[in-house]
């Protein structure tokens, strides 16, 4: 098993924070907490591989289906097909979306990657995502305004759930020789024993 200081997490700064002009404070946010950048770039996201990116199987589109149900019959509108469709109207929108702009495509390393990211970045609602978060902080949208308008939600980032969705995803973006090994000074502030008088 890799040292949990190796963990890895993949990132994208969405077609709306690049337009917001937020890629800067995204990385500030993220990189204050102690992770390391290893792999950055600004690409503009073809059809193709954001499919494979969004890889989501019948039990997900069914289940994302059924909520956005909920949120049409909250706002009075018709439900008009099968929850398994709704979910794949919400991968192609994410599609529309994510390939309307350049995006801004980055892993991070550090202990526990993924679960600090997520903490940071916040749920994927931002209207509900808690104060303190990048998606709580910097944006507004909501579940209820993007299926009114049939549209993505607009929630600035990307982050991987696990860390095996995040080796996958690194695998879709970049490949091995772009992902740098290097050591920050901090990490002897972080992560070395002998800091605390233990030898190694």
């Amino acid at each position: 098993m890799d040292h949990p200081k190796y963990e890895q997490s993949f990132v994208i700064v969405k077609p709306d924070g690049v337009q917001r002009g937020l890629i800067g404070e995204i990385i500030k946010r993220i990189e204050s907490v102690g992770l390391k950048l290893v792999a950055l770039k600004l690409v503009m996201l073809d059809e193709e591989t954001c499919w494979k990116h969004y890889n989501k199987d019948d039990a997900w589109f069914e289940a994302k289906g059924q909520v956005t149900i909920r949120g049409r019959e909250a706002a009075g509108m018709p439900i008009e097909k099968p929850a398994a469709e709704y979910g794949k109207d919400i991968v192609r929108a994410l599609v529309k979306f994510m390939t309307s702009g350049p995006v801004v495509a980055m892993v991070w390393e550090g202990n526990q990657a993924v679960g600090i990211v997520k903490k940071i970045v916040g749920g994927t609602e931002p209207l509900t995502s808690d104060v303190g978060t990048i998606r709580g902080d910097l944006t507004l949208d909501s579940y209820d305004l993007s299926t009114i308008d049939g549209r993505a939600v607009r929630n600035l980032i990307h982050c991987s759930d696990k860390p095996e969705e995040a080796k996958r995803e690194m695998g879709l973006w970049f490949t091995p020789a772009e992902v740098l090994k290097y050591r920050l000074v901090a990490e002897q502030i972080l992560y070395d024993v002998n800091l605390d008088g233990i030898l190694e």
